[in-house]
């Protein structure tokens, strides 16, 4: 469902070369009855699941060993590398009170994975080298495994041994990176509180991944298949939705900006300029590490209206362990 409604999207906005999902889907949610939400507690802590596509069937019956305390609204059984019980649940904490009143504003990038700068002057980089380390180990196994499929006959014992090594790579990476994920943006919630931020912005990076085609398109220079690997596999997705329910729990606001030019542009002189290096200089003397740098044009931006140069105390640099 969400993979036909962004693909609409999508095409809506003028990408015409999306396609809508084609490949035929083997798992399918099924969502429990809606006539044991309130009646789970009494039968044991029994999950009855008799729907599927408006029919009904013989009912899945799954007994849970440890159910959440708070008030459950959806469980759901879903297929992820194996079954799984999905079960969404308030878990009754209430969002902190906040009041503060700092902004800060984020670039995201594929090499660090956050670059933030508050009003106050001060600015953080995490990094996301272990995160890449990752992908890479993920995509030089997935390589290795699918040489190996490609010379067995489809269907043989060989074959099957293969495509599990390959599923243990993928839920074992994705684990993996996961866990990695969420240590970067708790460590960026806990540096707002730290610097009584209540507003954050973040540039919006919707398009980011079209034209990753190793195709060369008209009048633009064909682009590695190496970045274009990074570029599809860069997850700031599920890092932005990370940070919304993190911060939202601390009392602090996070939305989306537009992020045009503000990598290119010079905040001193105006002149633009496609940074070749880790670090931005321009003709003027104007000099700032390239990530910085557009964190800090997107909080001029947003704050004033326009590109202008802030200036900067102190800076953070964080790892993920």
């Amino acid at each position: 469902m969400d993979a036909r409604e962004n693909a609409h999207k999508a095409r809506a906005l003028g990408f015409s070369q999306i396609r809508y999902p084609y490949k035929e889907k083997k798992h399918f949610n099924t969502n429990m009855e809606k006539r044991w939400v309130s009646g789970w507690r009494k039968r044991k802590n029994r999950v009855k699941f008799g729907l599927f596509r408006g029919k009904r069937q013989k009912p899945i019956v799954v007994r849970v060993k440890d159910l959440p305390s708070g008030k459950i609204k959806e469980i759901e059984l879903i297929y992820d590398w194996g079954l799984r019980l999905a079960i969404a649940y308030d878990d009754g904490i209430t969002p902190k009170e906040n009041d503060h009143l700092g902004i800060a504003a984020i670039d995201l990038g594929e090499i660090h994975t956050i670059a933030s700068v508050c009003d106050n002057g001060r600015g953080v980089i995490i990094t996301g080298r272990k995160i890449r380390s990752l992908k890479r180990l993920r995509n030089k196994k997935m390589k290795e495994l699918q040489k190996k499929i490609a010379k067995c006959q489809k269907g043989s014992r060989q074959w099957k041994k293969y495509r599990r090594a390959l599923y243990y790579v993928l839920g074992k990476s994705d684990a993996q990176l996961t866990d990695a994920l969420h240590k970067t943006t708790r460590k960026f919630a806990n540096w707002c509180m730290e610097n009584k931020v209540k507003e954050v912005v973040v540039g919006n990076m919707e398009g980011v991944q079209r034209n990753t085609s190793p195709k060369k398109k008209k009048n633009k220079r064909k682009r590695s298949r190496k970045h274009n690997q990074k570029m599809s596999q860069w997850q700031f997705g599920r890092i932005t939705t990370y940070l919304k329910y993190k911060l939202a729990a601390e009392g602090i606001s996070l939305q989306k900006v537009d992020e045009s030019y503000t990598t290119q542009t010079c905040p001193v002189c105006g002149r633009r300029k496609k940074p070749s290096s880790r670090n931005y200089s321009c003709t003027c003397g104007y000099q700032e590490h390239r990530d910085i740098h557009g964190a800090k044009n997107i909080l001029s931006n947003y704050k004033y209206g326009k590109f202008r140069e802030l200036s900067l105390d102190q800076q953070k640099y964080l790892r993920i362990a």
